[in-house]
């Protein structure tokens, strides 16, 4: 698998489902400031995927298999929730603070254990993240007035975090 970030703002995701699940996944992709198209799986035809940048799939794998094949036929990428066949993209958990993001996969075959790696890894960021975040965004600006080169940024960057610290 190959780790993506998507910039979903003002893109129609269409997601194909009904009930909680479908709920919180549109939840989700609202949050991240995408124009979510909702679909009743029993209403779904091809073209409610027109015009999408995203498609998930959150229902039967019967219904989840036609829409699998109406992205692929669109070149759309599909999350076929909890049905890995009919996939050819994973929603992984996500760690979202301060402006950090961390997404872990298991590649869609075990969700249980995505979701336990996601509570480690909010467990072991530091409280005061947002306060790295700021040292890390004012130390890039100045490598880039000083025009440090690249390999001499990431030891400096530890350099200035550490000194945060007695």
């Amino acid at each position: 698998m190959f780790p993506l970030f998507l910039n979903l703002h003002g893109r129609l995701v269409v997601l194909v489902g009904s009930g909680p699940t479908a709920e919180a996944k549109r939840r989700q992709f609202a949050e991240a400031g995408a124009s979510v198209r909702l679909v009743p799986p029993e209403a779904f035809v091809a073209s409610d995927l027109d015009a999408a940048w995203l498609v998930v799939a959150a229902a039967t794998p019967d219904v989840n298999c036609r829409v699998a094949d109406a992205a692929a036929e669109r070149r759309l990428f599909v999350n076929a929730v909890d049905d890995p066949a009919n996939a050819s993209a994973f929603l992984g958990g996500v760690v979202r603070r301060d402006g950090v993001t961390i997404a872990i996969s298991t590649d869609g075959a075990t969700p249980a254990l995505t979701s336990l790696l996601r509570e480690g890894f909010d467990t072991l960021l530091p409280d005061d993240l947002d306060d790295w975040m700021a040292t890390a965004r004012a130390e890039r600006e100045h490598w880039k007035r000083d025009a440090v080169p690249i390999d001499r940024r990431k030891p400096r960057l530890l350099d200035a975090l550490n000194r945060r610290y007695p």
